[in-house]
C-alpha cells in the first residue's frame, strides 16, 4: 500500500469515526465511539461444589496482591494443603447463603442488578455499562471486550471498594491492565479512586443505619463497624486501608451525632497464623456480653453488596457466637446493595469520573 492510499484510508476512517462522510464499500465496520462504565467487585464461585470452590479459591489465593508471601513458600502450601480442605468448608458457607432461585451467590445477584440499574439511567446518553469480577465470572477481561464491542473507547473502571487496599482495588485494576496489554486498540481508561470519605457515601451509610435501627425492638448497646481484615504487616508496608476504615467510621459517627462509646471498629475474616488488624470481630462478639453489652448491631461499610463474609460469617456465625456468650439480641444491618439510593451514589461517582468525556 503506497503512502497516498494509506493516507486516504486513514482520512476516511477518521471522518467515519467523527460522523463525517461515507465509508468505502470494502471498509471494515466501524462503531461510533462511546463512553463505558465497568463496575468491578471481588468475585464469586460459580457453584458450591468442591471443584467450583477449588477453582475460585485457587485464583483468589494465588494472587500475589492478596498473599504477599514468597511464591516458593506459598504456592506449594496452597496447592498441596489448603486447597485439599478449604474448598469443602467454604462451599458449606456459600451453600448457607446461596441464591437458589438464580443458582448463584448474592454478590453476583446484587452486582448484576447494580449494573442493570445504572445502565437504565445512563443508556439514554449512549453510555455502556458492564460488570466484572476480579476472580470468577464474568471476568474483567470479558467485560472489557463487551464494552469494546459496543464501541466504548473511553472507559471508567469503578472498583466498588470504598476503602483502598492493594489486595482489593489495586489487584482489580491490575487485572484490567493485563487485558489492555493484549488489545490492539486500547481504550482510554480512568480508574475510580477510593471513596471512603465521600460525603454522599457517608450520609448514605448513616441514613441506612438510622433506618434499620428505627425498625428493631432493642436499642443496641453497641454498634460495630466490621471491615474485612488484612495482615498487620500490610499496614506497616504502607497500605492505607486501616486509615480509610477508621476515617469512614469517624465520619459516619459524626454524621449520626453519636457519642464516642456507642460505635466501635472491628476486623473480620482473618486467615492463617499471622497477626491481622485488630480488634478481631469474632473475639469481640464473644467478649462483649461479659462486659455488660447485651444488644449489638453490626454493619459492614467496606462491602458494597452483601456476600458470604456478611451473610454467613457475620449474620450467622457472629450472631451464634454472641448469643451463646450471653448476648440477648443481635441485628445485622444489610449492605447498601442495589437500593435506589446506592445507585444514586454510584451514578454520581461515575459522572464525576466521566467529566470532560460526555
Amino acid at each position: 500500500m503506497n503512502e497516498a492510499v494509506a493516507a486516504t484510508m486513514l482520512d476516511l476512517r477518521q471522518r467515519a469515526l467523527s460522523g463525517v462522510g461515507p465509508l468505502p464499500d470494502d471498509h471494515p465496520g466501524v462503531v461510533r465511539p462511546r463512553v463505558g462504565v465497568l463496575l468491578i467487585n471481588l468475585g464469586t464461585p460459580s457453584g458450591t461444589d468442591y471443584l467450583s470452590m477449588r477453582r475460585y479459591l485457587n485464583e483468589f489465593l494465588s494472587d500475589s496482591r492478596v498473599i504477599e508471601l514468597p511464591r516458593w513458600i506459598w504456592l506449594p502450601l496452597l496447592r498441596l494443603v489448603i486447597l485439599s480442605k478449604r474448598p469443602q468448608r467454604s462451599g458449606e458457607a456459600y451453600a448457607a447463603i446461596w441464591n437458589e432461585e438464580k443458582d448463584e451467590s448474592p454478590l453476583r445477584t446484587f452486582t448484576r442488578s447494580q449494573a442493570q440499574k445504572l445502565q437504565a439511567r445512563l443508556g439514554a446518553e449512549g453510555i455502556g455499562v458492564e460488570w466484572g469480577m476480579r476472580y470468577g465470572e464474568p471476568s474483567i477481561a470479558d467485560s472489557l471486550e463487551r464494552l469494546d464491542a459496543q464501541g466504548c473507547k473511553r472507559i471508567v473502571m469503578m472498583a466498588l471498594y470504598p476503602q483502598y487496599s492493594a489486595s482489593t482495588m489495586a489487584t482489580a485494576y491490575d487485572k484490567a491492565f493485563d487485558k489492555l496489554k493484549a488489545m490492539r486498540w486500547q481504550p482510554a481508561i480512568r480508574t475510580m479512586p477510593p471513596y471512603h470519605d465521600d460525603a454522599g457515601y457517608v450520609r448514605l451509610l448513616a441514613r441506612s443505619i438510622e433506618r434499620h435501627l428505627a425498625g428493631i425492638e432493642h436499642r443496641p448497646d453497641k454498634v460495630i463497624m466490621s471491615f474485612h481484615g488484612l495482615p498487620k504487616d500490610y499496614l506497616l508496608r504502607g497500605d492505607p486501608y486501616h486509615c480509610h476504615c477508621q476515617k469512614t467510621a469517624r465520619l459516619v459517627q459524626e454524621e449520626l451525632g453519636w457519642d464516642d462509646d456507642r460505635l466501635m471498629v472491628c476486623f473480620q475474616s482473618r486467615f492463617g497464623k499471622a497477626e491481622w488488624l485488630r480488634p478481631y470481630l469474632d473475639q469481640t462478639l464473644e467478649a462483649l456480653p461479659s462486659a455488660g453489652v447485651r444488644h449489638v448491631a453490626v454493619v459492614s461499610p467496606g462491602f458494597s453488596v452483601d456476600c458470604v463474609e456478611t451473610l454467613e460469617e457475620i449474620n450467622m456465625q457472629g450472631r451464634e457466637s454472641f448469643l451463646e456468650a450471653g448476648g440477648k439480641s443481635f441485628t445485622y444491618i444489610p449492605c447498601l446493595n442495589d437500593e435506589d439510593a446506592h445507585i444514586d451514589l454510584i451514578e454520581e461517582l461515575a459522572r464525576r469520573e466521566m467529566q470532560g468525556w460526555l
